[in-house]
């Protein structure tokens, strides 16, 4: 092989990994995943959010409760800070990986 000749798989391949790169989080090459892939991961990351937010507002009013010596509703948990942490989320999440699939799909 020369030296001065440019190697088209090398290059070929340092571009896929530029393009990777582009969608990459935590690992995940998200600018590769398909259809049903992004709309599998966006709902996950939905939920993940939901959940979480539930559990750290039900903790923050199990505080509340013990401090302040009152009763709190729990439901607020849900209506006022996991539903739309978690919609948030899901909406943001579909939003960015729709995107992605999109330019995948335009780029080719």
């Amino acid at each position: 092989m020369n030296p001065t000749q440019p190697n088209s798989s090398a290059d070929l391949g340092a571009a896929r990994q530029a393009e990777a790169r582009r969608g990459l989080l935590l690992g995940i090459p998200l600018g590769e995943l398909g259809w049903f892939q992004s709309l599998l991961l966006g709902t996950a990351a939905g939920f993940t959010a939901f959940f979480a937010s539930c559990f750290l507002s039900i903790v923050t009013l199990l505080a509340l409760n013990t401090a302040g010596h009152r009763v709190f509703n729990y439901d607020i948990s849900y209506r006022r800070v996991g539903f739309p942490v978690g919609l948030t989320v899901l909406i943001v999440a579909y939003l960015y990986l729709g995107s992605l699939w999109v330019r995948r799909k335009l780029s080719r």
